[in-house]
């Protein structure tokens, strides 16, 4: 039971990061983007790239299974997968914006998602890759309980990305704006915000976000092409669970997402688990559709 809680945490930290971009998109943007799991793939498939030219040469860092390298391409992976972003903005999204309805939006992710997963496809192939070759000894730190270092990594950063956007947010002309501008789209726009540029920022920290998300489940899991695929529900039910919009929510959200998976396989076959995301989804719909924190970017009035 204790190790399925560890694993838990560990999965829905993962979940949260592209909760989080994905919630601010929602709440900004006001249109579900179903690529955006998408960009978690291709965030991960941006950093083996970049580790295949440039990290063959270090070997790891005790205790880790990665060295330096790998923190440069998730730099790496961010910008990469920011650009991809702007781009599907500036061909897809922004002509629809001004013109289609929002379903209209919807349905056109679908396309840019199938899009972007057969350019992985193309590019990487289909078999199944991995960051680093190391073998890593699990660490006890409780009886039932073993955590192997790259978890602890991952667990501490995405802490550290929290906080850090949480200060944004709260703290920075920009990050105002951007809550304002999920707020009353309308009084934003007469009091002089610049919308396009705000509208910018978010897709670049939506997408890096993902592309830490991609990298860091890469890191603990293993690279496919389908991660985006079997991440879109869970990603979705912690960012409606926590309130469109509401950034502490995503992250409570996907925890609870992660939580809920890992123990389910208690009750369930492990083959089932992916349908623990659906069923949350469906149950807040039902019960609290605005979710446990409502709407806020940045989760305060």
């Amino acid at each position: 039971m204790l190790q399925a809680l560890v694993d838990g945490i560990l999965t829905g930290s993962i979940i949260a990061l592209g909760a989080i971009g994905l919630t601010l998109t929602m709440g900004i943007l006001r249109f579900a983007n179903f690529a955006h799991a998408e960009l978690i793939t291709w965030g991960a498939y941006m950093a083996l790239g970049f580790l295949a030219l440039t990290g063959v040469f270090a070997g790891p860092v005790a205790p880790f299974s990665f060295g330096i390298p790998l923190l440069l391409a998730m730099v790496f992976a961010a910008i990469a997968t920011s650009a991809l972003a702007l781009l599907i903005d500036h061909l897809v999204y922004r002509p629809l914006r001004k013109s289609a309805s929002q379903m209209t939006l919807v349905f056109s992710s679908f396309g840019v998602s199938l899009l972007v997963r057969m350019i992985i496809l193309l590019l990487f192939g289909g078999s199944a890759q991995y960051f680093s070759s190391s073998l890593q000894i699990a660490i006890p730190v409780a009886p039932g309980m073993r955590i192997m270092p790259d978890q602890l990594f991952t667990l501490a950063l995405t802490i550290v990305v929290v906080i850090a956007l949480h200060f944004f947010l709260q703290k920075t002309r920009l990050g105002l704006s951007m809550r304002a501008l999920a707020e009353n789209p309308e009084l934003a726009r007469i009091n002089g915000l610049n919308t396009k540029n705000i509208v910018r920022w978010t897709w670049v920290i939506g997408a890096s976000l993902a592309a830490i998300a991609g990298v860091l489940y890469g890191l603990t899991v293993q690279l496919r092409p389908e991660i985006g695929f079997h991440l879109i529900l869970p990603l979705f039910a912690a960012a409606i669970l926590g309130g469109v919009g509401n950034v502490f929510g995503a992250v409570i959200g996907g925890l609870i997402v992660g939580l809920a998976e890992s123990l389910s396989v208690f009750i369930i076959p492990a083959s089932y688990k992916m349908a623990v995301p659906f069923l949350i989804l469906i149950a807040v719909l039902y019960i609290r559709p605005s979710g446990l924190f409502g709407g806020t970017i940045g989760g305060a009035k």
